[in-house]
């Protein structure tokens, strides 16, 4: 066992490295990511929850890397797994916000998937749970990669029942499997069983994968914590965080159910397992949201607590068990690490993300390729920027919501935010300043020129509607027919 020093706090800080990690030579890794819906930065125990066990998860980080550093692309739905799915700034892909019912547009089949991508090397995949990259047919999880599919279209709040929705908002919500609906009209019941029967399905495929001896990606996009929240009847009531945390304890259970199966066939030993969440917590929603941790806001902002989300990753014998890293990336960087690791390219046109895998395994004298990284958000606003370590952050001018220091809702229902707003660009030290409060762009002028340059050429890119800037390397969504 060989340790490693601390160095600069946004780097790396790892407990210990074994003389194989970063071995990844080891064939064709199968994949297993796991995505929660609006589950918050410390919901788990490995990131601090106290009244929600998570024994599972715990586990988990145990056998492998807790990374503190890591980022979605935007603090919303649609965009955000647009984003892990395809390498991409889900804006650069004309996919903004959360796709309703009523949408006519989705993932354009020019954009080449993770599903895509690993099937060209002969993998086995299913996605699972929540889709919400276009509900139409020419955008279902089968045209873009997915050997099966069972799950919700959209989010599980885009349904009848919706208890802030007038009457008539929403249609009835379906269920899919493959791309035929078997339940035309989702109820409270049949969510309560959701977890349940996502994790039964996912354990299907991993046992149809192991007799196949061939490679598999499995994507099990859970529709919880995301309201409204239903747990199934064995974890109802045994929370000391209630409901919510009966949400999160059976998710943590579905984990332990996944990592048990590849167990018992024999396929954990090859396994690379993520563990992630789409954004922040909804925390309007108060008892019915997660937590934060130490970090600002919410869901729907672009600052950390809407953007930083926990991730867990374990591959035995590769990832070094019991480590913890600063190492700041994105999930545009999943696709391109993993084709790294398969020694692919991606194919199609250009992506966002980068091969980080020297940098998220702490090899010495490694570096986040990227210059930074733009958040998006709304119709396409540039709202803040960050430096590729993650140290520095820069909020540009714009509108956000807050609850001000008020408390949540309760029973489901939430509290109303307030709209305040960004006058000029504000740097923040994120190590000193986790609560992204204190404007230090006059101490750090270099820093802070550096990210505003690096902001205008992400609008000049990809545009920025708070500026009125058109960018020159969008693309067009794809569209369906009437």
């Amino acid at each position: 066992m060989v340790a490693m020093p601390c160095m600069n706090p946004l780097l790396f800080c790892l407990a210990s490295l074994t003389a194989a990690e970063g071995d990844a030579d080891r064939g064709r890794p199968n994949v297993v990511i796991v995505y929660c819906d609006d589950m918050g930065y410390g919901d788990i125990g490995p990131y601090g929850a106290k009244k929600i066990r998570t024994p599972h998860l715990d586990k988990l980080a145990a056998s492998g890397r807790k990374f503190t550093n890591f980022h979605v692309a935007q603090p919303v739905c649609s965009a955000s797994r647009t984003a892990l799915l395809t390498g991409c700034y889900p804006n650069r892909l004309g996919l903004h916000g959360a796709l309703g019912p009523n949408a006519r547009h989705g993932i354009a089949a020019s954009e080449e998937t993770l599903a895509e991508l690993v099937k060209r090397a002969g993998y086995q995949t299913a996605a699972v749970g929540k889709w919400h990259l276009g509900h139409l047919p020419p955008f279902l999880p089968a045209r873009h990669g997915f050997d099966r599919y069972l799950g919700l279209p959209y989010s599980n709040d885009m349904w009848p029942f919706h208890p802030e929705a007038k009457a008539g908002t929403y249609p009835p919500l379906p269920l899919f499997k493959g791309e035929k609906v078997i339940n035309p009209q989702v109820t409270a019941t049949d969510q309560a069983k959701l977890t349940g029967q996502y994790t039964d399905f996912a354990l299907e495929f991993l046992q149809d994968a192991a007799k196949k001896k061939a490679p598999f990606l499995l994507y099990l996009a859970h529709s919880m914590p995301h309201v409204p929240l239903f747990a199934g009847e064995k974890f109802l009531g045994k929370s000391a965080a209630g409901l919510y945390g009966d949400v999160i304890e059976e998710i943590d259970d579905s984990v332990g159910r996944i990592v048990a199966e590849l167990t018992r066939t024999g396929t954990l030993e090859n396994t690379w397992i993520i563990f992630s969440s789409d954004n922040g917590p909804w925390i309007s929603y108060g008892e019915h949201a997660g937590s934060s941790g130490p970090w600002r806001e919410g869901k729907g902002t672009c600052f950390e607590g809407g953007l930083r989300v926990p991730c867990i990753m374990s591959w035995p014998g590769v990832i070094a068990p019991h480590t913890v890293s600063d190492a700041n990336f994105m999930t545009i960087d999943i696709l391109p690490t993993l084709a790294g690791r398969l020694k692919m390219e991606p194919k199609g046109p250009s992506i966002d993300g980068k091969d980080v895998w020297n940098w998220i395994m702490g090899k010495e004298a490694a570096r986040n390729p990227h210059e930074g990284y733009a958040y998006y958000f709304e119709n396409n606003q540039l709202q803040a920027v960050s430096s590729a370590d993650g140290r520095y952050k820069l909020q540009l001018p714009h509108t956000y919501r807050t609850l001000a220091g008020k408390p949540g809702g309760k029973d489901g229902k939430p509290a109303l935010y307030q709209n305040r707003k960004i006058e000029k660009p504000e740097l923040y030290d994120l190590v000193e300043d986790p609560s992204e409060i204190k404007d230090i762009s006059d101490r750090q002028p270099q820093e802070f020129k550096a990210l505003l340059d690096f902001a205008q050429k992400c609008r000049a890119d990809m545009g920025d509607t708070l500026t009125q800037t058109r960018g020159t390397g969008q693309r067009e969504p794809g569209r369906a027919t009437p």
